[in-house]
């Protein structure tokens, strides 16, 4: 057995057009489970907000970070009102949490206004917890706003492998016919 080292005298073959489809769907699908998690962000908030009214209404001092601070604050005008703004109160954040769950259902299907207008809403509503000064709220909102960014960033990613790409671009990548980029 003979050692070639790095065999810089042969390049690699030039990968055949069946590889580079191989390799673009397995990117489509990591960027696809990407995108499906960030979208999971928009449900989680909308979960969460739901349990800590459901808590706050039936009179239990717990909350979880990960909710909308506009729920919060609705919880704490409906307990002022009483009775009857206890029930307007699951009525209203019903309402705050379905809209995100709006933005999860469009989200994962890939659409950019949805994480866009998530988003925006999102930061809104973390300015909230900062005017509260609930400031672990607001660094939960930073962190899921970030992790929501990557459902944008996994949308571009999609876009750009479904363009159509001709087999001297691939070829010319790994050094073949036009040289390394």
């Amino acid at each position: 057995m003979t050692f070639h080292g790095l065999d810089l005298k042969n390049p690699p073959a030039p990968i055949t057009p069946e590889v580079a489809q191989r390799a673009n769907i397995e990117q489509q699908v990591r960027w696809q489970h990407a995108l499906k998690g960030s979208s999971a962000w928009f449900l989680w908030v909308a979960g969460l907000s739901m349990v800590n009214s459901i808590l706050h209404v039936s009179g239990v001092r717990f909350q979880f970070i990960f909710g909308l601070g506009i729920a919060q604050l609705v919880d704490a005008l409906a307990r002022r009102i009483g009775g009857a703004g206890l029930a307007l109160d699951i009525v209203i954040n019903g309402f705050l949490a379905g809209i995100f769950v709006v933005f999860f259902y469009f989200g994962r299907q890939g659409k950019r206004w949805a994480f866009l207008t998530g988003m925006i809403l999102y930061g809104l509503d973390g300015l909230l917890m900062l005017l509260f000064q609930a400031f672990l709220g607001l660094a939960f909102h930073a962190f899921a706003l970030f992790c929501m960014n990557g459902g944008l960033v996994a949308i571009s990613k999609l876009q750009e492998l479904e363009q159509p790409r001709s087999p001297y671009e691939v070829q010319g990548e790994q050094g073949g016919l036009f040289g390394a980029k």
